[in-house]
């Protein structure tokens, strides 16, 4: 064995203004934040002996045993995500790779799973090729493999969240390009966000394509003015602007608009199971929620609590005990985006 290389990245919460970094949308305005649990790659690198012994080994932890693939003629069959992005990097003939991939944060959440998984892929194979990709360029390398190389429905925000870390303001000038303004609020406001803030993982995998696809064919046909964009757009910047005035009051309300809105592109957006658990939130004092992503069934949802902290913890157990698969999943802002290093 030659080196070990190990790459982190964080998955996203409360995306404000999703729906338009699409490129149905064409251009728009998100505000994310990026939350551990993170995304781990370790990547072991040997030297080949011989000509015809070149392999890659993957081991995708949460998903079941090891398995070989030919780096000759990569198939995109198990797992497709990791596969195309191997299969995008080309990395040197020279060398074998042992992949072991691993993610604390449930599969299926809504919260950007996939893309920090493709991100801290991407950039771990990264330092085995030529040159040096920034954050911005495996992002966007990383919203490739999704979009071009697997022909998936893909917005540009989680890749962004995963590679940046913290808080994002993204403003997508022309579908898949962006600027990314990561925002710089006082430690205090920092730490009170992060102690409101309740990730509920609402206890199955989200899957939701056929109503998204009736969603898409919709705002498709209307183009990128479609009312409920503008207003999406909007409220962004809005959420920006309550961050950095401290007011978490207009960030719930923000959050709130955010989640109805959704509702009104499709009604099966948000579901039964994530209305049940805004209820609770709602009655012990919650001032802002929305379901996480697209929306749909399963998935999950960002609460923001009110400023008692025993009301959050109450918020919780009342959640918890609604229904046997409800889970807090424990988090805290990420200062630091996708991480890298050698041993």
């Amino acid at each position: 064995m030659i080196k070990t290389i190990n790459a982190v990245a964080p998955i996203r919460i409360c995306d404000l203004g999703g729906w338009t970094d699409t490129w149905f949308a064409q251009y728009g305005t998100v505000l994310n934040i990026a939350v551990y649990p993170y995304t781990e790659v370790q990547m072991k690198i040997y030297k080949n002996i011989g000509k015809n012994n070149r392999k890659i080994k993957i081991h995708a932890e949460n998903f079941g045993a090891p398995y070989e693939i030919d780096p000759n003629n990569i198939i995109y069959d198990k797992h497709p995500l990791i596969e195309a992005a191997i299969d995008i990097m080309k990395v040197p003939k020279e060398f074998s790779f042992e992949i072991n991939l691993f993610s604390n944060a449930p599969s299926g959440a809504s919260t950007g799973t996939s893309a920090a998984i493709t991100v801290a892929l991407i950039a771990a194979l990264d330092l085995v090729t030529p040159g040096k990709l920034t954050p911005y360029e495996i992002a966007l390398l990383s919203h490739d493999v999704e979009t071009v190389k697997l022909g998936q429905q893909c917005g540009i925000q989680d890749q962004i969240a995963s590679a940046y870390g913290g808080i994002n303001f993204i403003q997508m000038t022309q579908y898949p390009h962006s600027s990314v303004s990561q925002l710089i609020i006082p430690n205090h406001t920092w730490w009170e966000l992060e102690r409101r803030l309740i990730l509920i993982y609402l206890g199955k995998s989200h899957f939701s394509s056929e109503v998204h696809r009736r969603v898409i064919k919709n705002l498709e046909g209307y183009g990128p003015t479609h009312p409920i964009l503008e207003k999406l757009r909007n409220i962004a910047s809005l959420g920006k602007n309550s961050l950095y005035q401290a007011d978490f009051s207009a960030f719930g309300k923000a959050m709130i608009m955010n989640n109805e809105y959704q509702r009104l592109l499709h009604p099966d957006l948000i579901s039964s199971d994530a209305d049940s658990v805004i209820q609770v939130a709602k009655k012990n004092g919650a001032i802002g929620w929305k379901v996480n992503g697209a929306g749909g069934s399963g998935g999950s949802l960002t609460i923001l609590s009110g400023p008692d902290a025993s009301s959050k913890r109450k918020i919780i157990r009342e959640v918890e005990d609604l229904n046997a698969g409800f889970k807090n999943i424990p988090m805290y802002i990420s200062r630091f985006g996708l991480r890298t290093w050698k041993c």
